[in-house]
């Protein structure tokens, strides 16, 4: 860690094995645990608490101050969990008052130019590719994969499992398990191959894909939808994560795709 060319606060907690390169500049009231790596030129500021075994790659800045005119110097913080990849030029802010964190979860990937905004709250196994923009308050769950230069609103929510079109601009709530593209972002199917590699069985999948069908390919609004699947779908896990997923939903979730000949 003796790295005479980078400076770290003497207030910085950092674990004895923990790799810093050239040029990199560590505040005080920073924790960086056991293994991780800090690549050359990385600003880390105050309140960062970075897990083990990350790898932060040139360039990245991670616990700026949020941009939000609202923050009034609040003492609040950034949480990355373990064995995260920051790519280089990554920026994530820490939160404000309305949460005090910005949290990014374990095994996660930010490639490249990716921004997170402050009191975001990234799950587990999420992958953002290469110059996703995410706006404050945005929640995006477990193993959830954003395409590149997909912009999020602020206050959405991406559920588990989800895949976005690269390119998207984000406006509404994406429920767990589905795909969504197209402009607006839309409904185009369940995300079946990702939910194959991670162990789902066929029978797990077709349940899931008839309660979108449901949802989406059967007439019906999402009221009458839900109401329907509440009556009518057994229940499971899947099942009542979709349903809380939706029911839960602020901004609403995406709508099925219509087809520039049905809009006319």
């Amino acid at each position: 860690m003796n790295q005479p060319l980078a400076y770290v606060h003497p207030q910085a907690k950092i674990a004895p094995n923990v790799v810093i390169e050239p040029f990199v500049n560590i505040e005080k009231n920073v924790v960086i645990e056991e293994g991780t790596w800090i690549g050359s030129n990385v600003t880390i500021m105050e309140g960062a608490r970075i897990g083990k075994n990350c790898k932060i790659f040139p360039g990245a800045v991670i616990s700026a101050i949020p941009q939000d005119l609202k923050f009034a110097g609040e003492e609040t913080i950034v949480k990355i969990g373990d064995n995260t990849t920051i790519r280089e030029f990554v920026t994530i802010n820490r939160g404000t008052k309305a949460s005090m964190e910005t949290v990014i979860g374990n095994n996660c990937l930010l490639m490249a130019y990716v921004h997170i905004a402050h009191d975001c709250r990234i799950g587990n196994n999420v992958i953002l590719a290469n110059a996703c923009n995410l706006a404050g308050h945005i929640e995006v769950h477990d193993w959830a994969i954003l395409g590149g230069l997909s912009a999020v609103h602020q206050f959405v929510h991406i559920g588990a499992h989800s895949m976005i079109s690269g390119g998207s601009m984000v406006r509404k709530d994406v429920p767990p398990f589905t795909k969504a593209g197209r402009e607006p972002v839309s409904f185009v199917g369940v995300n079946s191959i990702g939910l194959r590699r991670r162990g789902f069985t066929n029978e797990r999948i077709n349940a899931i894909q008839e309660i979108y069908r449901i949802l989406y390919l059967k007439g019906r609004n999402i009221t009458q939808a839900v109401r329907y699947i509440e009556a009518n779908v057994p229940a499971t896990p899947d099942r009542d994560e979709i349903l809380s997923f939706i029911n839960n939903s602020q901004r609403g979730i995406m709508k099925g795709y219509v087809s520039i000949r049905d809009r006319v």
